[in-house]
C-alpha cells in the first residue's frame, strides 16, 4: 500500500539496522504456552530475531509455618526452572535458537510488566489464547491494557494446530 511502513520499520527492537526481534513467551505447562513457543520460535527463524522464555512461578498463600512455605515455593521454582529448561532444549533441538531463560517469582502481569521494562530489546510479547471461552489470565489482562505495553502483543488462537501456526508464523 502506498505510504504504509514496513513491519520493520516500526517493530520495537527493530529501529537500529543489525538489531534483531526478541519474542518474548510466558512459559507454562499448558497447551496455550506451547503453541505460543512454537509460534515465536518460526517467527524468529523467519525474522533473524530470538526467543526469551519468561517462566513464572505465582507467590504462594500465605501459610502459618514458614519452613512448609519456603519448602512450597522452592518446589513450585524448581518445576517451573524445569519446565523452562525443557522448553529452551526443545526449542534449540527444533530451530536451533538458543533463548534467554528467567525464572520470576511473583503475580504473572507484574512481572511480565517488570521483565518487559527492564528488556527494552523485547519487540512482541506472544502469548497464547486457551480454546474456550475464556482465553486465559494473561491474555485478558493484556488486551485490556495494551495501550501501556512497550512492545507488539501477538496471541496465537487456541483453536490452532502446529500445521496451522507453521503457516502463518
Amino acid at each position: 500500500m502506498v505510504g504504509m511502513a514496513s513491519e520493520a520499520e516500526h517493530a520495537p527492537g527493530a529501529d537500529a539496522p543489525g538489531t534483531q526481534r526478541v519474542y518474548l513467551v510466558i512459559m507454562d505447562d499448558t497447551e496455550e504456552a506451547a503453541r505460543a513457543l512454537r509460534f515465536a520460535a518460526r517467527r524468529a527463524v523467519r525474522t533473524g530475531g530470538t526467543v526469551h522464555i519468561l517462566a513464572l512461578v505465582p507467590r504462594q498463600e500465605f501459610v502459618v509455618f514458614g519452613s512448609i512455605q519456603a519448602t512450597i515455593e522452592a518446589e513450585a521454582r524448581e518445576r517451573a526452572e524445569e519446565l523452562a529448561r525443557t522448553a529452551a532444549g526443545s526449542l534449540a533441538s527444533e530451530s536451533g535458537l538458543e533463548p534467554a531463560v528467567a525464572v520470576r517469582t511473583g503475580s504473572g502481569p507484574q512481572v511480565v510488566r517488570e521483565y518487559l521494562g527492564e528488556h527494552p530489546e523485547v519487540s512482541a510479547l506472544v502469548l497464547g489464547a486457551a480454546a474456550d471461552s475464556n482465553p486465559g489470565p494473561l491474555v485478558t489482562h493484556f488486551t485490556s491494557h495494551l495501550g501501556q505495553l512497550p512492545c507488539v502483543l501477538m496471541i496465537v488462537p487456541g483453536g490452532i494446530d502446529e500445521r496451522g501456526i507453521d503457516s502463518f508464523s
